[in-house]
């Protein structure tokens, strides 16, 4: 590593707002524990959006659920840590302490966002139990901080706090779940496929709401999606994930234009396209691994892999620097030239 590169991966790390460092995550199967996450790392920086991409199964929503250790039973973090700037290691907290850092510090937009909200509860009613949970004694303050929210992201604030759930659009819904993740005034984001099971210009207002509000609020935003479009759209920076493993990381748009990765470059490749040549989109070979069928010794891609070799059914790549502000898990030499969906 040079010193150049050296010198850039440290100023990442002292300017994250979230570390994770070899975080593992296991969970209990007829077949023992298997992992979910093995020994992922990943930096969220301070006042950035990134992109956690990946296949359904990847290992996106348990990595985002690890940083509020929210890991649900039969599962548990077994190994790692996962610091956050002015809270430390969340992965120790538990009980009160945990629960004030829930809201108050992380904040988190659950996928399909009408589960995440009591039907049988008004929108204000629901914020008034979150404000009891975190023994709020400003009740107003939080229903004004509540409506101001609202209003940002063009609703009525009144309106939307006196609805159900189910006289809201799919949009607004995701909008209120955006709204209640940032009442106590958190500081990271952590929104899980924010625009599933929405049109397409309900997708476009969502995106341009989360990116609104991720400036004006001054966060740090991790985007937890599976779909390529959406991280070119709002991303600085992009992560991706396959068979619980960070396989590549850096600058957004560096990333989609030169991906070093061959799963990278396969994901790319297989992104449905409306101009050019709209038949050069070919899917991935193979089926994505889930917990029983991940292989447990060597590169977990290599069975989809256009470029294994003997080494990959031998030994796992580490992740690591091979370009400034770059890091990819290959051992296949990085190429740099347009992903093609034909390998790397």
């Amino acid at each position: 590593m040079t010193d150049t590169v050296q010198l850039t991966a440290e100023r990442a790390e002292a300017a994250a707002e979230v570390s994770v460092r070899d975080l593992t995550v296991l969970y209990r199967t007829d077949q023992g524990e298997l992992p979910a996450v093995s020994n992922a790392g990943i930096d969220l920086p301070s006042g950035t959006i990134t992109g956690l991409v990946g296949e359904s199964g990847s290992g996106k929503s348990t990595l985002a659920l690890s940083l509020m250790n929210a890991i649900p039973t039969p599962g548990r973090i077994s190994s790692g840590s996962i610091q956050v700037n002015g809270v430390g290691d969340v992965t120790k907290l538990e009980g009160r302490a945990l629960r004030r850092v829930r809201g108050r510090a992380l904040g988190y937009v659950f996928q399909a966002s009408q589960n995440s909200l009591n039907p049988l509860k008004t929108v204000g009613k629901q914020l008034m139990d979150l404000g009891r949970a975190h023994d709020v004694q400003d009740m107003r303050g939080l229903v004004r901080r509540a409506k101001e929210l609202a209003d940002e992201m063009g609703m009525d604030g009144a309106r939307v706090l006196d609805s159900y759930q189910h006289e809201l659009s799919g949009g607004m819904r995701q909008r209120v779940g955006i709204v209640l993740a940032l009442v106590l005034n958190a500081r990271v984001l952590i929104l899980d496929e924010p625009t599933t099971a929405l049109d397409m210009l309900s997708q476009a207002a969502v995106l341009d709401i989360v990116r609104k509000v991720h400036r004006q609020e001054g966060l740090t935003t991790l985007v937890v999606t599976h779909d390529m479009g959406v991280v070119s759209e709002i991303a600085d920076r992009l992560a991706v994930m396959y068979g619980g493993r960070i396989v590549e990381d850096g600058p957004a748009m560096d990333v989609l234009q030169r991906p070093a990765h061959p799963y990278t470059r396969a994901l790319i490749g297989a992104t449905a396209r409306i101009t050019g040549d709209t038949e050069t989109a070919r899917a991935l070979p193979g089926r994505p691994p889930d917990l029983t069928t991940v292989p447990r010794v060597g590169c977990v891609f290599r069975e989809r892999c256009p470029l294994a070799m003997d080494v990959c059914a031998e030994t796992e790549p580490q992740l690591l620097t091979w370009a400034p502000d770059r890091r990819r898990a290959c051992h296949a030499e990085p190429t740099t030239t347009a992903a093609t969906g034909e390998g790397a």
